[in-house]
């Protein structure tokens, strides 16, 4: 099993990040539903797919062979650190929440279950269509 390129890996995960965080704030200035907590999750949820998948692309884009479950955990635990240090100080403190509750939900670890599984599809879909690719090439 490849080690990721920990400098690409790191940048995947920001663009993954700020792609999430933005939809995420973004969801609060168009209520749609009467609980915002429950919108803002539930654009989060539909957002993260693109997002990973953006992040895991712009990884694999020069031919990486690194396993989509490394690289999506990598990713992930990079997302916890930048939760950790931007995400709860500027949202979460504001809006009376903590490190605690923020990282304490169901739902953050449920997200990170997906953005994992979004990013192994991603790499197994690429590797799929990368050997057809060669196939009918030859």
């Amino acid at each position: 099993m490849k080690r990721p390129d920990i400098p690409k890996a790191m940048l995947s995960a920001l663009i993954a990040w700020t792609i999430g965080v933005t939809a995420y704030v973004t969801s609060f200035f168009i209520p749609v539903m009467n609980d915002q907590e429950a919108q803002a999750n539930l654009v989060l949820l539909v957002a993260l797919i693109p997002a990973a998948t953006v992040g895991a692309r712009h990884y694999y884009l020069r031919g990486s062979t690194t396993s989509g479950l490394v690289l999506g955990t990598f990713m992930f635990m990079n997302t916890i650190v930048l939760d950790a240090a931007i995400t709860v100080p500027v949202f979460i403190y504001p809006a009376g929440g903590d490190h605690y509750t923020f990282f304490g939900d169901y739902g953050f670890w449920l997200l990170g279950l997906e953005y994992i599984i979004v990013v192994v599809i991603y790499s197994k879909l690429r590797t799929m269509y990368s050997r057809q690719d060669v196939k009918l090439k030859a």
